[in-house]
């Protein structure tokens, strides 16, 4: 079992878990998925980062307590980002939908998904990774080089007639993995920003399912708000 596919799994099991209760151990952990420990520990530490789980010292491993969170509702048409940006396609597969993966995109288990990850280079200096999922049967023809231009979403109303409508994004504070870091040109569990997105076409099918690490030190995000008798 790849380690993304320990990790989705094992993001499946704390959405089981009550927030602040204790995990199986690491050892449990391995025999129920199959796989080693150390491959278990790698993907527990990857949840801690993004937020879903608490190490603590000789306790073990407990599920967060849930997120506040804020809904900032928008109608105006999303602009593009400054700079020029590029995008370097680091793997590319096709692989069948399973638990959570086939929830988000709202397939069937065994369905085929289109899975590519890649890095956004802006101005020459890398930005974000993006791991995409396209279910196939949105977009059959749907190939590698489609992730290698420019906009993904302008690829998908040109070439394959599917055009996105809507989407709702979270953002939340990460740090880098090792990997990430690397790959971003960054010291080691830098500060960087979680996107999670889920988009739509206009039937209101989903099209893609997007998780994207942007640099902390790079990127930001303004808003324009509009205040109301009920604003909090």
């Amino acid at each position: 079992m790849r380690r993304g596919e320990v990790r989705e799994r094992l993001r499946e099991l704390v959405g089981t878990v009550t927030p602040g209760d204790a995990l199986p151990s690491e050892r449990d952990l391995s025999v129920r998925l199959g796989t080693s420990r150390p491959t278990v520990r790698v993907a527990l530490d990857e949840l801690t980062r993004e937020g879903l789980l608490v190490r603590r010292h000789g306790r073990g491993t407990f599920r967060a307590l849930r997120k506040i969170s804020q809904e900032v509702p928008s109608t105006a048409e999303l602009p593009p980002a400054e700079g020029e940006w590029l995008s370097e396609l680091l793997e590319y597969d096709v692989t069948p939908a399973a638990g959570e993966l086939g929830r988000l995109l709202q397939v069937s288990p065994g369905h085929e998904v289109i899975r590519a990850l890649r890095l956004r280079v802006v101005d020459g200096a890398p930005m974000a990774l993006e791991e995409i999922h396209v279910p196939r049967a949105v977009a059959p023809r749907l190939a590698a080089a489609d992730f290698t231009g420019g906009s993904l979403y302008r690829r998908l109303r040109d070439h394959h007639g599917v055009v996105p409508a809507e989407a709702v994004q979270t953002t939340e504070p990460t740090l880098t993995t090792p990997a990430q870091s690397r790959l971003l040109a960054v010291p080691a569990h830098s500060p960087a920003l979680l996107f999670e997105r889920v988009t739509r076409d206009g039937e209101g099918r989903v099209i893609e399912h997007a998780r994207s690490v942007y640099r902390g030190d790079r990127y930001r995000i303004t808003q324009h708000l509009r205040f109301g008798p009920g604003s909090g």
